[in-house]
């Protein structure tokens, strides 16, 4: 009778890549947010190239949180 049938290395693995996924995917979702607060913020100050700058901010890393999600999703289905 086996009691324990796990390897270390894959449980390693599981450990280090969620923690890394879970730490990329906030950082990401957090720069958006921070993004979308000073795009509105400098809009309604009238600063355009400020607007400009967190909106492109914003919507860059939104689009990585997405591809991180879509990608997340993707690898878990594959399993």
């Amino acid at each position: 009778m086996t009691l324990f049938a796990v390897e270390v290395s894959q449980l390693a693995e599981v450990v280090w890549v969620s923690t890394l996924a879970g730490l990329g995917i906030t950082a990401t979702y957090s720069l958006a947010v921070f993004g979308t607060g000073r795009y509105l913020e400098a809009s309604r100050e009238g600063r355009r190239g400020a607007a400009a700058f967190y909106g492109t901010l914003a919507l860059t890393f939104l689009l990585v949180f997405a591809g991180g999600v879509i990608w997340g999703v993707q690898i878990m289905l594959a399993k």
